[in-house]
């Protein structure tokens, strides 16, 4: 088997680490206990966090045992950001996205089997810890001069905002966390990204000071697009794990969408594809880039992974039927419902003609150019083609009892919906 920092690293999910040679070798004399935490500062996990689970799961198949760290503690502080004191959250929203976290996160790994994922929560030792007791037994082996030199307080102490005492404090439990997990599993190993870089070492140099030890912390690049710009917008925000927050068919568009450029190297990080696979998708995307490929492996791979098989058919038939070469029949209403959000709409109601309803919306210019499209077979409702050119819209046209889809030609798309209020 490849050494798995080998490994890790061709598929770009190694940035930095404390000490290679060392972590190479507790890697391959392992089992290793390692960690990463997660923050409820949202109310779903997003594709930053995304690269995280994957390298959980790539460290657990290859025996190694995971901890998944959601913060009920840290999570009522919120780490530093670059620029603004974060809001804090009350303590029953933190709760409730705790549990929202902990149930995006049991889908990526195993915690059954020979080596068992375990989740933790850092208020079960945070909640009953004295400041007494915080500031003697973990605050002494602090040194200000350090803490103030992390990048992220720098600049905001530059800044003419400031820091408070409180985002001040959050490596210090991020250090905490670290060593209260090496006493209690034996964790050897924190990952996360490599803008939490200065909080990993908060916790290795805790533990070397408190309790003598050497222990590993690793980190992942920034994930990039080819041009250099940041990855991982989509028009309405952040790329959401969650469905309620990201519909399953948004997410799927959103890989589908990957430049050429980019798609191979999100591949090695997002999926778990052999080099083998990789190669070949690779030659597909430099012999045949308009097939696109290597972008619907990537899109179907990343969606089965964090929405399941069953959204996933759903999104995939969906994608597939809008673009004539399926049937919308049969998809579940949500998924029809965020296949046609980007469509343009119109209004409508049992009755219209559907003439005026494809000239109303643009699908074609006049309601005479409509009929022209019917005689030259050339407009559909839900892909199934129109011969009347007096045919109204009728029940059994209506998709989930609200939408009709419009087609004229192959790319030219329009809805019709009953009920546009979403009543």
């Amino acid at each position: 088997m490849t050494d798995i920092l080998d490994e890790l690293a061709w598929r770009g999910l190694v940035a930095q680490t404390t000490d290679l040679p060392a972590l190479r070798a507790a890697l391959a004399a392992g089992p290793v206990t390692f960690y990463v935490g997660f923050d409820p500062t949202a109310a779903s996990l997003h594709h930053g966090h995304l690269v995280q689970l994957v390298l959980m799961r790539h460290l657990q198949l290859a025996g190694h045992h995971p901890i998944a760290l959601v913060g009920g503690a840290t999570g009522l502080i919120g780490d530093p950001r670059m620029s603004g004191e974060r809001v804090l959250n009350t303590k029953e929203t933190v709760v409730e996205w705790v549990g929202r976290l902990q149930a995006q996160i049991e889908r990526f790994l195993d915690f059954g089997g020979e080596n068992p994922a375990r989740m933790v929560n850092n208020l079960d030792w945070t909640g009953s810890l004295s400041a007494i007791d915080f500031l003697r037994d973990v605050g002494k082996h602090y040194r200000l001069g350090t803490m103030l030199a992390k990048d992220t307080v720098a600049r905001r102490l530059a800044s003419d905002e400031g820091i408070s005492f409180t985002e001040f404090s959050y490596q210090i439990l991020q250090g905490l966390d670290f060593l209260e997990l090496h006493r209690r599993y034996g964790c050897v190993l924190q990952t996360g990204g490599n803008d939490q870089w200065g909080n990993l070492l908060s916790g290795v140099e805790l533990i070397r000071k408190s309790d003598h030890d050497v222990v590993h912390a690793m980190t992942t690049p920034l994930i990039t697009k080819a041009d250099g710009t940041k990855f991982g917008k989509s028009e309405g925000g952040a790329i959401w794990l969650a469905p309620d927050m990201m519909s399953p068919y948004a997410f799927y568009q959103f890989w589908l969408n990957t430049d050429d450029d980019d798609v191979i190297r999100h591949l090695r990080v997002f999926t778990f594809r052999s080099r083998d696979e990789l190669a070949e998708l690779e030659a597909a995307v430099a012999t045949n880039p308009a097939a696109r490929r290597a972008q619907r492996v990537l899109a179907e791979d990343v969606t089965r992974l964090v929405h399941g098989d069953h959204a996933t058919d759903q999104v995939i038939a969906a994608s597939t039927a809008l673009f004539g070469r399926g049937t919308l029949a049969g998809l579940d209403a949500s998924t029809v419902q965020a296949a046609v959000a980007e469509l343009p709409v119109i209004a409508g109601t049992v009755g219209d003609r559907i003439v005026d309803l494809a000239a109303g919306v643009g699908v074609v210019e006049s309601k005479a150019a409509a009929r022209r499209a019917i005689a030259e077979g050339g407009l559909s409702v839900n892909n199934d083609r129109v011969t009347d050119p007096d045919r109204e819209l009728t029940p059994e046209l209506l998709l989930h009892g609200r939408w009709a889809v419009l087609r004229r030609g192959k790319r030219t798309l329009a809805v019709v919906d009953t009920r546009p209020s979403g009543d």
